[in-house]
C-alpha cells in the first residue's frame, strides 16, 4: 500500500534528513516508526502527504506516484489519510460533535451523514457523554480521542499518528495505543504509529527503527 522506495531528502543547506530509505506498509498492517528526535520520522509523514517531494527515489500510495501529483490533485489524495497529531489540532471554539462535523463538512458530507456518523463515532472513542464540551474542558486523553475519532470519521484507508501519546502520561498513552489497535482489528485500516516509545511501538504488528535518516532495524 505504502512504498518508499530508495528515499533520500536533503533540505536547502545541505542537511540531509533521509539517506536512501526503503520499507514497505501492507494494508492492513499496524506499523510504528521508531526513532529520536530528528531521527527523520517527521520528513516521512510530510513526504507521505505529499507536503514535500523527495530529493530522490520514490514515494507510492498505491498506485499513486506522490512525486507525479500536480497540485491540484493533493487535496483529494490526502482525503485518504487520517492523522492524528501530538498537539491535537483541535479546533478550540468547537465542541467534540462539531470538530468532527466540521471535518466531514470539509469532504463535502450531507447533514444527513453528519447526524448518523458522528453520534456513532463518539460511542467508539468513548466520548458520547462528552459531545457538547470544548477541547478545554477535556483532559489530554479525551482530546487525543476526539482527535483519533476526528481522524477517521471519513474512513480513510490509512491513519498515521504523530507522537500522539507525546503530552500524555503512561497509563493514558497505552490507552490510546489500544485504540488505534481496536480501530486496526476491527475495521482493517492501516496504522502508521509514529513514535520515541519503543513500549509502546512493541504493541504493533512491526517496528521500523529509524537513525540519522536510515532504517537501521525492522522487526
Amino acid at each position: 500500500m505504502i512504498y518508499f522506495d530508495d528515499v533520500t531528502m536533503v533540505y536547502r543547506g545541505g542537511t540531509k534528513s533521509l539517506d536512501k530509505v526503503t520499507f514497505t506498509v501492507s494494508a492492513g498492517e499496524f506499523v510504528s516508526i521508531v526513532g529520536p528526535s530528528g531521527a527523520g520520522k517527521t520528513t516521512l509523514i510530510k513526504l507521505l502527504l505529499a507536503e514535500e517531494a523527495p530529493t530522490s527515489g520514490k514515494v507510492m500510495f498505491e498506485e499513486v506516484d506522490l512525486n507525479s501529483l500536480h497540485r491540484y490533485e493533493v487535496p483529494a489524495y490526502r482525503r485518504r489519510i487520517g492523522v492524528v497529531f501530538q498537539d491535537f489540532r483541535l479546533l478550540p471554539n468547537k465542541t467534540a460533535y462539531e470538530n468532527i462535523a466540521f471535518a466531514m463538512e470539509a469532504a463535502g458530507q450531507s447533514d444527513t451523514d453528519i447526524a448518523a456518523d458522528v453520534p456513532y463515532v463518539l460511542d467508539l472513542v468513548d466520548l458520547s457523554d462528552m459531545k457538547f464540551r470544548f477541547p478545554r474542558e477535556l483532559s489530554g486523553g479525551e482530546r487525543q480521542r476526539l482527535a483519533i475519532a476526528r481522524a477517521i470519521i471519513n474512513q480513510p484507508e490509512v491513519v498515521v499518528a504523530d507522537e500522539p501519546t507525546g503530552n500524555l502520561d503512561s497509563d493514558t498513552s497505552h490507552s490510546i495505543v489500544d485504540l488505534l489497535f481496536e480501530l486496526n482489528r476491527n475495521s482493517g485500516t492501516t496504522l502508521v504509529l509514529v513514535t520515541h516509545d519503543r513500549e509502546l511501538a512493541s504493541k504493533t504488528d512491526r517496528i521500523l527503527r529509524i537513525d540519522h535518516g536510515k532504517v537501521v532495524e525492522e522487526t
